[in-house]
């Protein structure tokens, strides 16, 4: 099998030798890219190749790495690319990525495609949990991520739920807390909306200068063991050395500034650091593998030339760089200010423009509204017409009913004069009635009157009638006195009676007694002075006097 391998790689060693070129794919934080590469460059000659593809002159920062079985490398600049321990199937996949970290990012990145690659691969580490980051902070750097891709905030554009794709937060901070998408979303889009008239680089760089403050920022772990056994974790990043216990990545149990190391070396698996200060004892480890080690040491040498650096007077390549970007910065100011003017200008021209459309459209409604009025005008006019005919008619019946009522008033006025007429004629008549009354009255008092006088009379005529008989039985004794005495008699009778008839209303008069009239029984001559009288006779008598 050994020999087959051998045969397999000779085989593969010869195909290279003979082929002049090879390909390799080049994977950044934005795209990939492919490049048809020389069998003989190295991996500065490709490295260098790809940043004048991308425009990157700050190319200290950044390396090509590639997946070697359970870890990574770098690839060295110095050796070629086809000798190192890349992958051997073509398309060569590296990746374009940030090797160290900048100290202050606002100072150190210069290029706006630097500061974009650091802006998108941190954010990656910080959404994949590599860099811890606590809530508050996870969602202020989610809303500078949105306003990075999105610009400024527009609430006609950026409506709820436009973020619902978009992966901003760390699975940890959502799971921390029981809120749904819609409430998180809530949340960054009111951040979001307090960045206005920020640019993408702007706000990229606001990112950066929150991100370098978090816990593992910029740190390579690799896991190692010291002396003892005992598992650990070393922290490589732009300060120096960092010893962690492996459950607790945030507080360092040790910490070797770049300063305060004289000298870094490793044999075999074992890792030597060496203080400056020859008191301190000197710290030793071990890693898993050989290749650790090697990349240990690759990254605490570019860290610790990049600390150098900083602490000496730049470069005249970068302080040309620097000057470019000032006078690009202030081109683009300048630029921006001009787009703003412009901008402001034209929503100003929009919002006359939507105004006039509100005002037209407005307009277009009142004429609408209008001609709806007109015709409504139109179907009340008739209306009002039809009604108008209908009043005219009902006004002739009113006016038939009034004249109708007019002739019933009168009627009934005439009714009410007659029968006020009656009343009155009524009223007289009850006048005359109650005249007709006290007459009455009067009369039956007079009546009453006469009726005593008649009994007081009746009591004379019975005394003249008991005197009468008294006389008459005096005649039957005298009869030489009858005549005479009967003479007397009757004329005092007849007296009486003419007294009491001419005392009494016409009502009660009758013919006076004369001695014609009398009965004759009473007659008598004076030539014979003999005559018969009987108790009937007296009777009778008595009975006409009681009568009368």
């Amino acid at each position: 099998m050994a020999s087959a391998l051998a045969t397999k790689m000779g085989f593969t060693s010869l195909f290279r030798k003979q082929a002049r070129n090879f390909n390799v794919r080049i994977c950044t934080m934005e795209s990939d890219m492919e490049f048809s590469c020389e069998v003989k460059w190295k991996g500065k000659d490709l490295f260098d190749f790809v940043c004048r593809t991308l425009g990157l002159r700050e190319t200290w920062f950044f390396g090509l790495q590639y997946n070697i079985k359970d870890t990574v490398a770098w690839l060295k600049m110095e050796k070629r690319v086809l000798d190192q321990e890349v992958p051997k199937e073509e398309p060569i996949t590296l990746y374009f990525l940030a090797k160290f970290y900048p100290e202050n990012a606002e100072e150190e990145l210069v290029q706006d495609i630097t500061q974009h690659l650091f802006f998108l691969q941190v954010k990656k580490k910080i959404l994949e949990e590599e860099i811890h980051c606590p809530p508050e902070a996870s969602v202020l750097l989610a809303s500078y991520a949105v306003h990075a891709k999105y610009g400024d905030y527009d609430p006609s554009v950026h409506k709820p739920g436009f973020l619902a794709k978009e992966e901003l937060l760390p699975k940890r901070v959502i799971n921390l807390y029981q809120m749904t998408a819609e409430m998180w979303e809530e949340r960054i889009t009111a951040c979001y909306a307090e960045h206005r008239g920020r640019t993408r680089d702007e706000a990229e760089m606001e990112y950066l200068k929150i991100a370098q403050d978090l816990d593992m920022y910029g740190i390579n772990c690799f896991l190692i063991r010291n002396k003892k056994g005992t598992d650990l974790l070393l922290g490589v990043d732009a300060l120096g050395l960092h010893i962690y216990e492996p459950d607790n990545r945030l507080t360092p149990k040790c910490s070797f500034p770049w300063n305060e190391i004289r000298n870094i070396s490793y044999s075999d698996k074992e890792f030597t650091i060496q203080p400056v200060d020859k008191k301190t004892s000197v710290f030793k480890f071990n890693s898993s593998r050989l290749r650790v080690n090697k990349l240990i040491l690759q990254l605490c040498i570019g860290n610790h030339d990049l600390f150098v650096r900083r602490r000496r007077v730049n470069s005249l390549e970068v302080q040309q760089m620097k000057s470019q970007a000032r006078e690009e910065r202030a081109r683009k100011q300048v630029e921006r200010q001009r787009l703003q003017r412009e901008k402001q200008l034209r929503e100003e021209a929009e919002r006359a423009r939507d105004e006039l459309k509100r005002r037209l459209i407005q307009l277009q409604d009142e004429a609408h509204m209008a001609n709806d009025a007109l015709l409504r005008s139109e179907q009340t006019a008739d209306l009002l017409a039809e009604k108008a005919q209908i009043a005219e008619e009902e006004a002739r019946l009113l006016a038939q009913k009034a004249a109708e009522a007019e002739t019933e008033m009168q009627h009934i006025k005439a009714t009410v004069i007659r029968g006020q007429e009656e009343r009155r004629l009524m009223e007289q008549k009850m006048l005359e009635a109650e005249m007709l009354a006290l007459k009455m009255a009067e009369e039956s008092e007079r009546r009453a009157k006469e009726a005593e006088l008649l009994k007081q009379d009746l009591q004379e005529a019975r005394e003249s009638e008991r005197r009468a008989k008294h006389k008459l039985l005096e005649i039957t004794s005298r009869a030489v006195y009858v005549v005479t005495d009967l003479e007397h008699t009757h004329t005092d009778l007849h007296k009486n009676v003419f007294s009491m008839h001419s005392s009494s209303s016409p009502l009660y008069t009758s013919p006076g007694l004369s001695s014609d009239s009398m009965p004759p029984d009473l007659s008598f001559s004076k030539e014979n002075l003999s005559f018969e009288f009987k108790d009937t006779d007296m009777k009778r008598l008595s009975m006409e006097i009681e009568k009368e």
